[in-house]
């Protein structure tokens, strides 16, 4: 992690992607918010999937843009990953009562936090999924000490 809180990586393609997302997922521990950002198919799903398969996950991960939310019960924590992208208005947080997922014991993911507006809880990290010419840059970004945390045991 460099000194202003940032740690960045060159992604090539979907399997580095996947890795990232595994290699990352032994340090994370509850609670945690991580806003996920990027244009559509940047691979915030595939960080995602990579994520859950790191954490043991065999199942299916699917992206939730219909489901709004797609929770999965891990032995530690539970991890729930949103997609707010079809939001017309923030107030659709409240309405789909989302809060109620934030607790002690989960891990919250959440897609396009923008469309929740001042709904959406702040994240400890954002990371940032941007196309370059050859792939992707995945940029890592703490802003609370849990999020610090996080980034500088897997960082070291």
């Amino acid at each position: 992690m460099h000194s202003n809180g940032l740690y960045t990586r060159f992604l090539p393609d979907e399997e580095a992607t996947l890795k990232l997302g595994e290699e990352w997922s032994k340090q994370l521990s509850a609670p945690l918010t991580i806003y996920l950002e990027g244009g559509l198919g940047a691979g915030k799903t595939t960080l995602t999937r990579g994520i859950l398969r790191g954490l043991g996950h065999t199942g299916a991960v699917k992206s939730p843009t219909y489901t709004i939310v797609e929770s999965y019960p891990l032995d530690t924590f539970t991890l729930h990953h949103f997609d707010l992208y079809r939001f017309t208005m923030p107030e659709e947080w409240e309405d789909a009562g989302l809060d109620e997922l934030f607790a002690p014991d989960s891990i919250c993911l959440i897609e396009w936090p923008q469309q929740g507006g001042e709904f959406t809880p702040p994240a400890d990290i954002t990371i940032t999924l941007t196309y370059t010419d050859k792939g992707r840059t995945c940029t890592f970004s703490a802003h609370t000490n849990q999020g610090r945390k996080s980034l500088e045991s897997w960082s070291n």
